[in-house]
């Protein structure tokens, strides 16, 4: 249970440090770029988050973001919908590291604060299953 408290305190530590760039109205390019950074760690720490939750919480041990978003589908930690979201969102976080293309940077800027928006329902979902554990 300490390890799964960790990892959902952790996430929304992460989600904090998003919410702060994700808010400001003409970011530089290095406000930008520090976004995009933001989001990357804070999607690991999410989904790693939900990884312990669906561990703890239903049994279900799984290693990678993609099966995690839909075991949190089936068991009624995201809607649908969002879980389509979070795919989507799992894919850009594997595009960042390709942000050197200036396009795919502002692409992906573009969606951080629907992305932040998903990480806060998800995490405050996994926070009340974690609290009925």
């Amino acid at each position: 249970m300490e390890r799964l408290n960790r990892r959902l305190a952790l996430a929304r530590q992460a989600l904090s440090t998003l919410q702060e760039l994700t808010s400001l109205p003409q970011p530089s390019r290095v406000e930008r770029d520090a976004a995009i950074q933001r989001f990357e760690y804070t999607a690991e720490a999410c989904w790693k988050a939900a990884q312990a939750v669906l561990d703890t919480r239903f049994g279900v041990a799984l290693t990678s973001p993609k099966p995690v978003v839909r075991a949190c589908t089936q068991n009624g930690l995201i809607k649908e919908s969002d879980g389509y979201a979070a795919m989507a969102m799992i894919d850009d976080r594997k595009l960042t590291s390709h942000t050197y293309n200036e396009d795919l940077a502002l692409a992906i800027h573009a969606r951080l604060g629907g992305h932040a928006a998903l990480i806060e329902r998800w995490l405050t979902a996994l926070e009340q299953a974690a609290n009925e554990a």
